[in-house]
């Protein structure tokens, strides 16, 4: 029982930080210094990612009609008037393309490195600098776009290349713990003219096969052979994660609308001085 009211700790602290750009690796690298789970660290490596299937199914269901590329009803852009094509939407299409394009460069580094950054950075000092590092970050770009118009104000309006270069930002996170994929996303796009809400719709796009590729991975790597605990362990974070995710969504879209980021600027600033503090006093 002890195990499963943890896994439900950690369900909840991953759905409100992998939307938020405060960094869910970061809070869970954090978390397991505090609470352990009675797991193998082969088990718990494969945890902390693998939680994130329940996030990526809020996703899905608060976005469905935006990704779900077939159906007749409301196709704004079918392939042709009769047929088949009538069922296929050319620009849901396009932005998954789009998102394609913005998961090549950390997809390509976390296959071929993926041990080794988490060898190497999976640590609470390197949390601690990431999270002050993109901290400062979001209030020097809020600061310089204040009062700017955005370039982009729609999805449909990012092109191939906009949709490169937000990938390369999110390489970044993809390297460094702490950074925030969410948070590596959006500010990338604001640098480069995309509207707030546009940065945040397109970074939940991007985390489905992102966080399912990296799942998947995880899985792989861990193999199938869950003990019953440990099965349970990994459905209960998910489950949480997943019912936690469908409110902070909808809470930080309808937030954006008013406000801007540099609240998550100056939490991820305190939040890692508190971390490196903690850590060259021991506490962690």
């Amino acid at each position: 029982m002890l195990e499963i009211l943890k896994a439900i700790l950690f369900g909840i602290v991953e759905g409100i930080t992998e939307w938020l750009p405060v960094s869910s690796t970061g809070h869970m690298i954090l978390l397991d210094q505090l609470v352990k789970l009675n797991v193998s660290e082969d088990f718990y490596s494969m945890f902390q990612v693998v939680i994130q299937l329940g996030a990526i199914l809020a996703v899905v269901i608060i976005f469905w009609k935006k990704i779900w590329p077939f159906g007749k009803k409301d196709n704004k852009a079918p392939l042709s008037k009769d047929g088949v094509g009538a069922y296929i939407k050319k620009d849901i299409f396009e932005l998954w393309f789009h998102i394609l394009v913005s998961c090549v460069p950390a997809a390509i580094v976390g296959v071929l490195w993926d041990d080794l950054f988490e060898e190497l950075f999976y640590n609470p000092t390197c949390v601690a600098l990431a999270l002050i590092a993109f901290g400062v970050a979001f209030i020097v770009v809020e600061t310089k776009k204040h009062g700017q118009s955005a370039k982009i104000n729609a999805v449909c309006d990012i092109t191939y290349t906009t949709a490169l270069i937000i990938g390369l930002f999110q390489l970044i996170a993809a390297i460094f713990p702490g950074t925030s994929r969410s948070g590596a996303t959006i500010v990338g796009a604001l640098i480069i003219g995309v509207a707030r809400s546009v940065a945040a719709e397109y970074t939940f796009y991007l985390a489905i096969p992102v966080m399912l590729g990296a799942s998947l991975l995880k899985i792989v790597k861990f193999g199938f052979s869950f003990s019953a605990m440990e099965a349970v362990i990994l459905l209960v974070g998910m489950v949480v994660a997943f019912a936690v995710s469908m409110f902070v969504i909808k809470f930080l879209m309808d937030y954006i609308r008013k406000h801007d980021f540099k609240v998550f600027g100056w939490y991820r600033i305190v939040l890692g001085i508190i971390v490196l503090i903690c850590g060259f006093t021991g506490l962690i």
